[in-house]
This record gives C-alpha cells, sequence and structure tokens, in this order.
C-alpha cells in the first residue's frame, strides 16, 4: 500500500464552502483523515461531526493531544487552538473531499458504477462485479459484505452500510493503485444523505428498488426517495471518458417515476416481470427450483442488432426475486458498458453464493434450514414468497412438503413502524412465526416483541398456536428447528452475513449462519460449532 501525505493547503483548495480558516501554515502535510478522535495518529486531520449524541467538537482538544496537525469543523471556536481550524459549513461534505484529495482521487481513474435500492444492493452489486470479470475488465467491489480488492476479499467490518469516506476513499485508492479499472460500489441512503460517496463521480447508476425502509432516520418517505436520488441527480455533473448512464426499475413504479423525472442523463429500465413498456430488457420466463433459476431474458436495442435478443440465464442463488436483480447487473453492463449478452450471462452463472442470502444450512435433515439477510418488510415477503415456490417445487417433483417456519425480530431505536408491518408480512406469507431478538440496542426488547406481536394479533394470528416469542435468538432457531417436520422450511431472516448483534451498547459477536448450524447439530446429535454467546436473558432478554 503507498504512503500517502498532501500539503494542508492543497487540500483547503479543495474544500467546499469553507467559512473560515485560522493558524495555517504552508508547510503542514497530513497523511490521514479521520473523524473518531481515538483514532488519531500524527499528521492526521481530525474531522470534527456534530452528531445527535456525541459532538465531535468537545474532543478536538483529545484530538490534538494525539497529533492531528488540523481540525475541521462547523462552529466557531472560542479560542485559538495550537493547530489549523478549518470551519466549514459541512463536515461530512469537507471530510469526503478531504479524503479524495489525500488520494488523489482514484475514482477518477476508474469507470465508477453504484448501485442503491432498498432491497437487493449486494446481490445486484455482486453480479455486475462477476459480469465485468467475466467480461475481461479488472473489476473490484465494495459491498456490505466485504470489499474485494484485486482478487484479495476483505473483511471491511461493515454494519450494514456504505464505508465512511475516509475507508470508501481508502479502498478505490488501493483499487487504482492495483490497477483496477472498474469499480463497483454498493451505496445505501445514508452513504449520500451522509456525503460518505461526495468526493466520487459514478458513471452509471442502478437502483434496485425503493420500499419502505430508514424512515428513523430520514424522518419521511420523501426524505429516504431524496437520499436516494442524489447519486442519479449527480450522474453527468463532470465529463468523464464514460457515457453517464443511469438503470431503473420499471417494475417498481414509485422509484421509477420518481428517478426518470429527476435524472437528466440517458435512462434504461429493466423489468423482470416482463413489462414491455419503457423497458430495454425484460424477463419472459422463470422457473425457481432449490438449486437456483432458470430464466430467459430478452435484449432489445442493442447496438447494431435489429429486433430482440433473447437467451437463457442461469444463477445458482436462490429466490424468484434475485431474477430483477441479476436483470438489474446485466443491464447496466450491456448497455451502459458494452458487455455482450452471451458475456453478461456467464458473469450470473458463476456466482456461486453470497453470505448470507437464501443461504441454505444442509446437515441432511429432513427439512430445509435457510438463513437471510431480509430485514424489511419488502425483502421478507420476497424471501417468504421464494420459500413457499420451493415447497411448491418439491409438491411437483413428489417430494413431501409441508410448512414455512419464519424466525425473525427488529431493530431497536429504529423505525417502530417497521416492526409491525414485518409481523402482518409473516402471518400473511408464512405458517409459523417465530418472533425474537434483532440488535436491540438499548430499547428494552420486550417493547420491540409486544408491538410485533400485537400486530400479528392484529391480522389474526393465535399465540402459540402460529406466532411465538422467544427473545433469546439461539432459543428462537432451536425452537424452529425442533417443531420442522419432514419437508418444511425453517428461515432465519435479518441477521444475514452480519457478525455482531447489538444489546445495550455492546456489539456481541454472532453469526446467525453458525448459530443455525450449531441448533441443526444439537438436534441431529452432531459434532458441529458451538452456539455463539448472547448476553443473559435476566439483563437484556426482557420476557413478556
Amino acid at each position: 500500500m503507498t504512503d500517502y501525505s498532501l500539503k494542508l493547503n492543497q487540500c483547503i483548495a479543495v474544500l467546499p464552502d469553507i467559512r473560515s480558516i485560522s493558524g495555517n501554515y504552508p508547510d503542514i502535510t497530513y497523511n490521514k483523515v479521520a473523524f473518531d478522535s481515538r483514532k488519531i495518529q500524527p499528521g492526521s486531520i481530525y474531522v470534527a461531526l456534530a452528531g445527535i449524541n456525541v459532538d465531535g467538537h468537545d474532543f478536538i482538544q483529545h484530538a490534538i493531544q494525539k497529533g492531528a496537525c488540523a481540525v475541521i469543523g462547523t462552529k466557531d471556536m472560542p479560542s485559538e487552538l495550537a493547530v489549523p481550524y478549518i470551519r466549514v459549513a459541512d463536515a461530512r461534505l469537507a471530510m469526503a473531499w478531504a479524503s479524495a484529495a489525500l488520494y488523489r482521487f482514484p475514482s477518477n481513474e476508474m469507470v465508477m458504477i453504484g448501485v442503491t435500492g432498498t432491497d437487493g444492493k449486494t446481490t445486484t452489486s455482486t453480479y455486475l462485479y462477476n459480469i465485468l470479470r467475466e467480461a475481461g475488465f479488472k473489476a473490484s467491489l465494495i459491498s456490505t459484505v466485504s470489499a474485494v480488492i484485486d482478487d484479495q476479499e476483505i473483511d471491511t467490518g461493515f454494519h450494514v452500510t456504505t464505508p465512511e469516506s475516509p475507508d470508501i476513499q481508502h479502498y478505490l485508492a488501493e483499487m487504482r493503485d492495483a490497477g483496477v479499472t472498474h469499480a463497483v460500489c454498493e451505496v445505501t441512503s445514508h452513504g449520500l444523505a451522509q456525503q460518505r460517496v461526495a468526493a466520487i463521480d459514478f458513471d452509471i447508476a442502478v437502483v434496485t428498488n425503493i420500499t419502505h425502509e430508514h424512515l428513523d432516520y430520514h424522518n419521511s418517505r420523501e426524505a429516504y426517495f431524496a437520499a436516494k436520488g442524489i447519486l442519479f441527480q449527480n450522474l453527468g455533473k463532470k465529463d468523464r471518458a464514460t457515457k453517464p448512464l443511469a438503470v431503473l426499475n420499471v417494475d417498481d413504479p414509485d422509484s421509477y417515476n420518481f428517478l426518470k423525472k429527476i435524472t437528466t442523463v440517458r435512462k434504461v429500465s429493466y423489468s423482470a416481470s416482463g413489462e414491455l413498456q419503457n423497458a430495454v430488457s425484460r424477463i419472459e420466463s422463470i422457473v425457481s427450483s432449490p438449486s437456483g433459476l432458470k430464466a430467459d431474458v430478452v435484449f432489445k436495442n442493442l447496438q447494431g442488432i435489429s429486433g430482440e435478443t433473447k437467451i437463457p440465464v442461469t444463477t445458482n442463488l436462490l429466490g424468484i426475486y434475485n431474477g430483477s436483480n441479476l436483470l438489474a447487473a446485466m443491464t447496466a453492463a450491456i448497455y451502459g458498458l458494452g458487455v455482450s449478452p452471451e458475456t453478461a450471462a456467464k458473469g450470473i452463472a458463476a456466482v456461486q453464493s453470497i453470505p448470507g442470502r437464501m443461504e441454505v444450512i444442509d446437515y441432511e435433515q429432513n427439512f430445509t434450514a435457510i438463513v437471510d439477510f431480509a430485514h424489511t418488510p419488502n425483502a421478507l415477503k420476497q424471501a417468504l414468497d421464494s420459500a413457499r415456490a420451493m415447497l411448491v417445487q418439491n409438491q411437483e417433483t413428489g417430494a413431501e412438503a409441508n410448512r414455512i417456519i419464519a424466525i425473525f425480530g427488529s431493530a431497536g431505536l429504529r423505525d417502530r413502524e417497521k416492526r409491525r408491518m414485518m409481523p402482518r408480512v409473516s402471518i400473511k406469507n408464512a405458517d409459523i412465526t417465530i418472533l425474537t431478538a434483532e440488535d436491540p440496542r438499548t430499547e428494552p426488547l420486550s417493547d420491540i416483541l409486544s408491538d410485533m406481536v400485537d400486530a400479528a394479533i392484529q391480522d389474526g394470528a393465535v399465540l402459540n398456536k402460529n406466532v411465538f416469542i422467544e427473545p433469546d435468538r439461539r432459543d428462537a432457531i432451536r425452537l424452529g428447528i425442533a417443531m420442522a417436520k419432514p419437508g418444511d422450511i425453517v428461515i432465519s431472516c435479518g441477521k444475514g452475513h452480519e457478525q455482531s448483534m447489538c444489546f445495550g451498547t455492546t456489539e456481541f459477536p454472532w453469526d446467525d449462519r453458525t448459530a443455525m448450524k450449531a441448533a441443526l447439530c444439537e438436534f441431529l446429535h452432531l459434532e458441529g460449532p458451538d452456539m455463539p454467546y448472547l448476553p443473559d436473558k435476566d439483563h437484556y432478554l426482557d420476557k413478556l
């Protein structure tokens, strides 16, 4: 990894909306940008962020004591600091530009593809990354699961979000230095609203869908849509070698109509439902099975080809909804980068699995156990619909098939409406619902579960008949397995690939896949992994 440093004056020259500068010296250089004073090293710029619960301005002196060479903030300082202080209108925006400048704006030397949406971002990004590799591009990927740089997968420790701007610019610099030509980045609404990708010029923007999520942060549906829209509004603002393109989902009319209006560059749309209006690509037919999907995909208006081109596409990933994700990725690659449909199909087929996405845990038990990341009402419905399709497929082949047992919770200190919506989805689309813990944070778990079970009962569920409460997620998974009959599907949703669960203010190591494996091995009397630890019920898991 190259060691980077830059003159502070060169950084100041690119920072947007500077209000004042004090104590600057022309020979100062910086080698890092950080917003956590505990991570400051000598030569760092400290960025004081005014958060909801913590104000970074309160830690300026601590940052200086640890070696900060300059400070960026938004507040007037009561007295002169020992280092330069740059007051700006937006500290997060300034942090993004200071980070990009330090690493010499790496995104300018690569084709940048951003994938956003409520559900399906990681899968679509992974599909697209594999298509680019199949097409011969040297490609890299940044997703909520990991970063892949020069064939090396890096555990980034992300907790379901786009990295902060110093981290994402660091990864992009590593990509650029490794000779990467194309970078696929999963971009969340938080990442857009908090300016984490502000200093990145994207060439292609892809949306999967925009449904109910993150209203605890954005406060309104309109603000959530506006955050997603930033990625599309910024397309084409600067001259780039790659012609800008927006890829829209005509099957999701709310996002389609909103983004179509605010996007000024070339637009193409796709339709997994087969909708022809406005769509350059569509799925003509699709079959779901326990081994994946098979689809016939149609493309029109291809360069140099009249009429329509139909090709077969297969994927190992489970879930009928992945038809939309694969189509989004193919459409971006074909119409944005000139990849052939045949090559795109090979890239789709190359994806073997994605951690925590309809991931089957198999110990040859007589029922199916699945771990999925579904943590929104729409994603839960899609996961349960896909599980139902698997049951139907089993029945058609003569196998015994029965029920769907869904296990999930709802995060504390987050969207309260969602915790009532998700049980209603499950009561309608699963046969048995088990409500449990999912990152309760500092909110009493009993309050969360009360809201969830009340919503389920209002929709006709009967407690201890088709809806159950088990606050301990370990025991909830055990309960689902114990209830399973031959041919059932037990699906644990909400955590997927994540590696921790938050109780109070502590992140405890947790992996739903390990927990499912441990519970299955206990049930089958096999050697297997230990069940992950969770805090004592008496302290955190208030039983109802």
